[in-house]
């Protein structure tokens, strides 16, 4: 399996990932671990990857124009934006690390841990563009809390991702002990998704997808109607 690792912050992941079951993998070739700092595709010489809000609000939101160039860099080159259009399943799985997406679980893991190719974007600041939804093919969340960014997340699921995979563990039978999760993972929270409304930032017409015009109206009754409309 192969790894590749988004984040805005590399340096988080020195440590996690070189012991224990994981290295015992990588050592064994079962698992390519890869990390890529963000600013590396970023659009000017400082390494800008966030900009404010269109109409407005709190924090700096990471520019999808950005995230899509890493993506391009380290995907297939078969599976372009927008992918939901492909018609097909991609090589790679694409995953957003936001609070917003779906509640991570053991059913998941074991899903993920049968792929050959997995790239983990981590989410930071206020969020990430709303259209960065068309590039990724799911969004997880590893609970109701808040967290800095994505890099805690994107290590909870490579390491219960790398622990299924054949030959990772010294004793197979330890694999057992997953058929008494199945009652967690069949669970259904009763917690609701907190109300969020899809956030923009430069550009306002990138490839095609634009950003709303009463965003870019000035009108804060408008935006604050569209944005209540909006939420979910």
């Amino acid at each position: 399996m192969k790894i590749d690792i988004v984040t805005l912050f590399p340096n988080m992941f020195k440590g996690p990932f070189d012991e224990s079951i994981i290295q015992r993998a990588r050592d064994k070739s079962l698992v390519e671990i890869n990390i890529h700092n963000l600013r590396r595709w970023a659009k000017d010489k400082r390494g800008t990857v966030d900009d404010r809000p269109y109409g407005g609000g709190p924090g700096m939101i990471l520019r999808v124009d950005v995230i899509d160039e890493a993506l391009k860099a380290l995907k297939p080159p078969a599976t372009s934006l927008p992918r939901r259009q492909a018609g097909h399943q991609p090589p790679a799985r694409i995953i957003l690390l936001d609070p917003k997406g779906e509640m991570f679980n053991q059913a998941k893991t074991k899903q993920l841990s049968k792929l050959d190719h997995l790239i983990l974007i981590c989410g930071h600041y206020e969020g990430v563009d709303a259209r960065v939804d068309k590039l990724v093919d799911e969004k997880i969340s590893i609970g109701k809390y808040v967290l800095t960014g994505g890099e805690l997340p994107a290590m909870v699921i490579v390491d219960s991702v790398v622990r299924l995979l054949p030959g990772a563990l010294g004793n197979p039978e330890s694999l057992k002990e997953e058929s008494y999760s199945q009652s967690l993972t069949n669970h259904k929270s009763q917690i609701t998704n907190h109300t969020q409304y899809p956030q923009y930032t430069r550009p306002a017409d990138y490839r095609g997808l634009k950003v709303s015009k009463v965003l870019l109206s000035g009108n804060h009754a408008k935006i604050r109607k569209w944005r209540q409309d909006h939420s979910k």
